[in-house]
């Protein structure tokens, strides 16, 4: 069953997407300030998360870069610059409020489609592997060894594979877990773990888009 965290201080909207979620067979958690999310996001992580931005405590667009899960963010701010800068920033959809039910629904199921499937220690998109308890991947039966900065690209790409991840948002959120994430090497570790995952895979597995950043490529059909 999936889990999806709806972090929305507002009791009436929040009810209604508990109702209307359960309804369709997913469990459903709730935060009513970004605080409290981040709580809730620490003790129980979601398949999903569907994010106001008006929150007290942190504010969504403050807490968006702490969610390890697919977000869809439901706001009524409706400016086509608050939505480009959104997903740019990790959102994987956007959703003007008021919404309908079924569109959202619809978004929804989407979103958990795309998603990797995890557990609590692993990732996986498209026959790699990777397994955050032993810091490697695999392919298939083959391992692949990773350096701690190949190893923190690699998660950071497979939390969200089907969004482009921009060289600095890269640079920031591998930025706890490796001392030597710089720009001047970024390119060069990336272009090191391509080529072991080529090796290992005989497909590409990370794409570059250029001028802009990285994500991971569509599994073959």
């Amino acid at each position: 069953m999936y889990k999806i965290l709806v972090v929305d201080d507002d009791q009436h909207i929040g009810n209604l997407l508990e109702e209307l979620l359960s309804q369709q067979g997913y469990q459903v958690a709730r935060a009513y300030s970004g605080t409290e999310a981040l709580l809730r996001l620490e003790e129980s992580p979601p398949d999903l998360v569907l994010l106001d931005l008006m929150l007290p405590g942190l504010t969504g667009e403050e807490l968006l870069p702490h969610i390890d899960a697919p977000v869809i963010v439901l706001s009524a701010k409706a400016g086509l610059d608050s939505k480009v800068d959104l997903l740019l920033g990790g959102a994987a959809d956007y959703v003007t409020k008021p919404f309908h039910s079924r569109e959202l629904l619809a978004r929804v199921a989407v979103r958990l489609r795309e998603s990797p499937q995890r557990d609590r220690h692993r990732l996986t998109w498209g026959g790699l592997t990777l397994d955050s308890a032993a810091r490697c991947a695999w392919i298939g039966e083959e391992q692949v060894r990773l350096t701690p900065t190949e190893y923190a690209i690699l998660r950071q790409l497979l939390r969200r594979p089907t969004q482009v991840v921009t060289k600095s948002q890269l640079l920031d959120r591998i930025a706890q877990d490796t001392p030597d994430g710089t720009e001047s090497s970024l390119k060069m570790h990336v272009s090191n773990l391509r080529r072991k995952l080529r090796t290992a895979g005989e497909r590409e597995y990370v794409e570059a888009v250029w001028g802009i950043g990285f994500k991971m490529a569509e599994p073959d059909q």
